[in-house]
């Protein structure tokens, strides 16, 4: 096991070396990059800080590749298991899914390629994904926090360095918050200001305050896009002889909280399912 971990860890950092390495090359090149913050990616901007005397201590090319696994491990891990996620409640709630790709076919009709634009107008879209992260954060304690001072909520003492979860899972499922609290409800939200940005402390499953996930933008939109195409491109309907109903919602355990059993469907390309 040791060997195997070794072997995986020297792969993967030789993938995110030769990433740094064609970044500062295009650099040097002047292919990718032209001296303007807003045609960097965060890998420039990075190799940027890292060049500067302005931003005090120096950063490395080790710092550099763990931010770059960071945001694809984080960004991707909990991406695909909100997809998961969605497709079941998709599939048991086929007013819902009806809804969502009548959206998507009639606003993106035509179109070959989806860009972040054509998603900000798939409002329907949008709430789904939200309904799904409330019913099923994919981190749902978050990331452990550590009092810095002493404090009391609702009469109990927090001791100083005391670890905290937050249970963003129950949270999210809360009836004094939310009505029919367990049901798969998107239009809940079409007009509500009820947002993910950590402003609102009944719907945090990225967290909240200055410590909320850095990656946010990045996940939903990993959520968003594979989500869009798969409703545009496909009907969807579950195997023969099973009921979409006795389809289960038991989770695994651990950081992520994804379906513990595989979630089968059949997709037939659209215009052929007719």
């Amino acid at each position: 096991m040791k060997y195997k971990l070794s072997k995986a860890h020297s792969k993967v950092d030789e993938i995110l070396e030769q990433i740094v390495n064609d970044h500062r090359d295009n650099r040097a090149k002047g292919t990718k990059y032209n001296g303007e913050s807003g045609n960097e990616d965060f890998v420039d901007a990075l190799l940027r800080v890292m060049e500067s005397e302005e931003f005090g201590p120096r950063i490395t090319n080790q710092n550099i590749k763990a931010v770059i696994l960071d945001m694809f491990l984080a960004g991707t891990e909990t991406a695909s298991t909100t997809l998961i996620w969605a497709f079941l409640e998709l599939i048991k709630n086929p007013r819902v899914m009806v809804k969502a790709q009548l959206e998507v076919r009639e606003r993106l009709n035509g179109k070959k390629t989806f860009n972040d634009t054509d998603l900000e107008e798939l409002n329907y879209l949008q709430f789904v994904i939200k309904e799904t992260l409330r019913l099923h954060p994919p981190a749902p304690l978050l990331i452990p926090r550590e009092c810095r001072e002493e404090t009391k909520i609702d009469g109990y003492t927090i001791p100083v360095k005391t670890k905290v979860l937050v249970n963003a899972w129950s949270i999210g499922r809360d009836p004094k918050y939310w009505h029919n609290s367990e049901s798969f409800i998107p239009e809940r939200f079409e007009n509500s200001s009820i947002d993910f940005r950590g402003n609102h402390f009944e719907f945090i499953p990225f967290g909240a305050g200055r410590r909320m996930c850095p990656g946010m933008l990045f996940g939903l939109v990993n959520i968003a896009h594979p989500l869009s195409q798969l409703l545009y491109h496909f009907d969807w309907k579950v195997p023969h002889g099973v009921n979409p109903n006795d389809l289960d919602t038991i989770e695994t355990e651990g950081l992520t909280a994804r379906r513990k059993n595989d979630l089968y469907l059949i997709a037939t390309p659209f215009g052929l399912s007719k």
